[in-house]
């Protein structure tokens, strides 16, 4: 069985009076098609000009392991230069990913490529983060930390996103102390007798091409993987609504910290018990037996 998709509206462009009306104050997702044809990054940024620019820089990459209790908070994998991780996604399919890189930092002519779009939300303009995968590689289904509304540019090829709404977390198996679910769980694929509640849910699916953007409400769920290799750029908006920026300052201030102390002093048993208990609290609320 597969999940019953809904489709995300697609648009060739909107000012930010109808962006706000019809999305951002619904907390709708949408992608804008043509809302980079402007910016020299449409004709400019490709992976091998990445290459060409940044190629000595040393970059984290992560993979697709499950969390272990050893593992930092978004501790990298390993570390390789751009140009060689660049040749590996040309080369050959790999689960390594570089994961919220802040690329502009260290290349600050990358800024002068794109421009921050009008449209009535005020971004953080420090915040400019590089996401890059290889064919057949995910980014895990989570939300972020912050909760922020997210701005998402793909390039390079073609991108598959899967949200969910964050009136349906009560579904997704959600780990105690995390901003992540179940990781066992396959949202290409999802096994509906082992995790009944996700059968509730009506996530949205769409594919990301060169230069389309990604609009990702607050507390959206997301999950990510790349058709082709590629890579994308976040630009982001803090979290308005009331509750969603009170659980974001608990994520960052407390959550993310008592998470790292329970695992330094229970190990693994920490993760096995966080695993158990997003079943039994899902089905708990649920009252799945």
């Amino acid at each position: 069985m597969q999940f019953d998709f809904k489709s995300i509206d697609r648009i060739d462009s909107i000012d930010k009076q109808g962006f706000i009306e019809k999305y951002y104050k619904p907390q709708k997702p949408v992608v804008i098609k043509n809302i980079t044809k402007d910016w020299p990054a449409y004709a400019k940024w490709n992976l091998d000009y990445i290459k060409e620019i940044a190629g000595e820089k040393i970059v984290p990459l992560y993979n697709s392991e499950p969390v272990k209790a050893e593992d930092g908070f978004n501790e990298p994998k390993a570390k390789m230069s751009l140009a060689d991780y660049v040749d590996l996604l040309k080369s050959e399919p790999t689960d390594l990913r570089i994961f919220l890189y802040n690329l502009m930092k260290e290349v600050p002519q990358l800024q002068q490529d794109f421009r921050y779009p009008d449209l009535g939300l005020k971004i953080m303009k420090g915040l400019p983060m590089l996401f890059f995968g290889g064919a057949g590689s995910n980014v895990f289904m989570h939300y972020d930390i912050d909760l922020a509304n997210i701005f998402h540019f793909h390039f390079h090829g073609e991108k598959e996103c899967i949200l969910v709404p964050p009136s349906q977390s009560k579904f997704m198996y959600k780990i105690p102390h995390s901003v992540i679910c179940r990781e066992d769980i396959d949202f290409d694929h999802p096994d509906f007798e082992k995790f009944p509640a996700l059968k509730n849910l009506k996530p949205y699916k769409t594919t990301l091409s060169h230069g389309e953007m990604l609009y990702m409400p607050e507390a959206y769920w997301h999950y990510m993987k790349y058709i082709t290799p590629g890579f994308s750029m976040s630009l982001r908006s803090i979290a308005k609504r009331p509750n969603h920026l009170a659980e974001a300052l608990y994520n960052v201030i407390l959550m993310r910290h008592y998470d790292s102390v329970m695992r330094k002093l229970k190990g693994n048993d920490w993760i096995d018990y966080k695993n158990q208990e997003a079943i039994r609290r899902t089905h708990k609320t649920l009252n799945i037996h």
